[in-house]
């Protein structure tokens, strides 16, 4: 897929030199979906700071996870701006999925990864930067697996949804927000 002006996005793995791309895409969104910073997969904290806004201790919460590598995103940039991601990582990584029970019962083995989040700028929408994200993101040129498919009830799409019905292989329906 290209840029706007005609480049080819490239992909970039979440990490403390891509964090200050990554942390402005965020805040250019109020921290994206009301305040996340694509934390809510994630254990949660075990002790927040309770001093901090609740808005810059999610912030801060995902910084540390990020600097010491418990935080995996495929980060699509155009240039050296952030204009999407696709985040991954072990069930360790991500717990908290949507489902939890179900989508172990019909696994044989967890699996290598989950994919949890996607999330595209409102200026690059409907442009292929999911569908970049997805398809040239790190855990797939590792050659992990991420087991069987499996979606949670369809809740909507639109603005606020992912549109990951384009991303799917065929086998898989097209889910909203949260793909586990």
């Amino acid at each position: 897929m290209t840029t706007a002006t005609g480049t080819a996005y490239e992909v970039r793995a979440l990490g403390p030199d891509t964090w200050d791309a990554f942390a402005a895409l965020a805040e250019r969104h109020n921290g994206v979906w009301g305040g996340c910073w694509c934390l809510a997969f994630h254990p949660r904290d075990p002790a927040p700071d309770q001093a901090l806004e609740p808005m810059e201790r999610a912030r801060c919460r995902k910084r540390q996870l990020v600097l010491t590598g418990r935080a995996h995103a495929a980060l699509v940039m155009d240039g050296d701006v952030a204009v999407g991601w696709c985040q991954y990582g072990s069930p360790e990584e991500l717990p908290r999925i949507t489902h939890r029970s179900q989508v172990e019962a019909l696994q044989e083995r967890p699996p290598d990864y989950r994919i949890t989040c996607f999330f595209v700028d409102r200026h690059h929408r409907r442009g292929g930067v999911a569908v970049t994200a997805l398809h040239r993101a790190p855990h797939r040129r590792a050659g992990l697996t991420p087991g069987p498919g499996w979606a949670p009830p369809a809740r909507g799409g639109g603005a606020q949804g992912s549109g990951h019905g384009k991303l799917g292989s065929g086998t898989q329906r097209p889910t909203s927000r949260w793909i586990p």
